[in-house]
C-alpha cells in the first residue's frame, strides 16, 4: 500500500474508532427520592429552593433522576426534617441546621449565629474556606451530608407588639426565635420559643409570643406579622447571612453514582444562588408595601446591639469551653470573619455607604 492511502486507511479507522467508544455509554439508572421541606407552600422563596434542585436533577438526566418535593407537615413536621433524613425516612431535607441546636449547639453554624458571617462571607467560608469540610465532618454523626441551598442575605430583627429601646425593654419578652440566638437572648430576659414558620401568626394573634421575627418583608408580608404586631426592628444580628442546607442520608447519599452526586451539587449551588436572588428583588417593594401598611420601622438601639454582642461573647465562650465540635467550628468561623471584614470595610462598605447617602440625598 502507498504511503497516502496508508494514512487515509489509518486515519479512517482512528475516526471510527474515536466514535465507537462513546457509543457504549451506560444509561442513567431510574432514581426516585423524596426530599421534605421546612417549610410551607406558601413561602414559595425559601420552599422553592427544592422545587429548583429537584426541576435542575431531572432535566439533567432526561427524568431518570426523580426527586419529589414535600412541603412541611406532608410527611414530616418543620422541625423534624433532619430527623427524617437521619433514620431514613426520607432520603433528603431542606431545612435551617440551626433548627437543631437541641440536639448539638453546634448545629448552628449551618445556618447563622450571633454577629457571625454574612451571606457573602457564609459562601466563602463554605465553599472555600473549609466550612462545608468541617460542618460534614460534624454532620456526619448524624447520618448527614450536607449541601447549602440558599441564603436569605440579613435578616430582620422581627415584629414587636410593644417599642423596644433598651436592653431592659427586653425581660420577659416571650418571642419565636430560631437557632443558636434563642440562648443569647436569654441572657437579656428574653423567654425564647422554637416555633415554625406556619405557627408563628396564630401565637402572635393569641399572645402567646409577644414578639417574632422570622425572615424579612417578602416572607413577613405574605404572613401577615404587621397586623398583630406594629413594631419592626432592624437588623437580625442573629442572622446577618442566613443560609439553608440540603441534608442527605448518608448512605442514600454515598450509593449515588458519580455523575449523580456532581449532578445534584451543582443543582444545590444553582438554587443556593437563586434563593437570595429572589429576596433581593423583592424584598424592597414589600418593604414599601408595610410601611405604607403601618408598619412602623425602627433600628435596635446601638444600647441594645452592644449588650447582644457581649452576651453572644459570653455564650461562644461557655459553649466552646465544653463542646469541643462547636469550639473547632467557631474558631474557623470567627477566623474568616476577621479576615472578611478586613477587606469589606476597604471596598465594599465604602462603595455601598457612597451610595446609600446619594440615593437619601436625591443624587442617584
Amino acid at each position: 500500500m502507498k504511503r497516502r492511502q496508508f494514512l487515509r486507511a489509518a486515519g479512517v479507522g482512528a475516526a471510527a474508532g474515536a466514535i465507537a467508544s462513546p457509543a457504549i455509554a451506560q444509561p442513567m439508572p431510574e432514581i426516585k427520592w423524596r426530599i421534605t421541606s421546612s417549610f410551607p407552600k406558601s413561602l414559595d422563596t425559601i420552599y422553592g429552593a427544592s422545587e429548583v434542585l429537584a426541576k435542575a436533577v431531572s432535566e439533567a438526566t432526561d427524568g431518570n433522576f426523580q426527586i419529589q418535593v414535600f412541603a412541611a407537615g406532608e410527611i414530616v413536621p418543620a422541625l423534624q426534617a433532619a430527623d427524617a433524613v437521619t433514620n431514613g425516612t426520607v432520603e433528603m431535607c431542606h431545612t435551617a441546621s440551626y433548627y437543631y441546636v437541641g440536639k448539638d449547639p453546634t448545629f448552628a453554624f449551618g445556618t447563622a449565629v450571633p454577629f457571625g458571617l454574612n451571606s457573602r462571607q457564609q459562601n466563602a467560608w463554605f465553599y472555600h474556606g473549609g466550612g462545608n469540610e468541617l460542618l460534614n465532618e460534624f454532620y456526619k454523626k448524624s447520618n448527614i451530608y450536607a449541601l447549602p441551598g440558599g441564603n436569605t442575605g440579613c435578616q430582620m430583627g422581627g415584629w414587636f407588639r410593644k417599642e423596644i429601646k433598651t436592653a431592659a425593654d427586653l425581660q420577659g419578652i416571650k418571642m419565636r426565635v430560631g437557632g443558636f440566638a434563642g440562648q443569647v437572648m436569654s441572657k437579656l430576659g428574653v423567654v425564647p420559643q422554637q416555633i415554625g414558620g406556619g405557627d408563628i401568626y396564630p401565637a402572635l394573634e393569641k399572645g402567646t409570643i409577644d414578639a417574632a421575627e422570622w425572615v424579612g418583608p417578602a416572607d413577613d408580608e405574605k404572613l401577615g406579622f404587621n397586623k398583630v404586631a406594629p413594631f419592626y426592628y432592624y437588623p437580625g444580628w442573629w442572622e446577618g447571612g442566613a443560609s439553608l442546607h440540603f441534608f442527605i442520608n448518608t448512605k442514600k447519599w454515598e450509593e449515588l453514582p458519580k455523575t449523580y452526586k456532581s449532578l445534584l451539587t451543582t443543582a444545590a449551588a444553582q438554587a443556593n444562588i437563586d434563593m437570595q436572588a429572589k429576596y433581593d428583588a423583592r424584598n424592597p417593594t414589600a418593604l414599601k408595601r408595610l410601611v405604607a401598611s403601618g408598619a412602623q420601622l425602627r433600628p435596635f438601639s446601638q444600647e441594645i446591639l452592644e449588650a447582644c454582642l457581649k452576651a453572644s461573647k459570653e455564650v461562644y465562650a461557655e459553649t466552646s469551653a465544653k463542646n469541643p465540635d462547636f469550639k473547632k467550628i467557631y474558631d474557623s468561623m470567627s477566623a474568616f470573619r476577621s479576615d472578611e471584614y478586613l477587606w469589606f470595610q476597604i471596598a465594599e462598605y465604602t462603595f455601598d455607604n457612597f451610595l446609600i447617602r446619594s440615593r437619601v440625598s436625591n443624587q442617584l
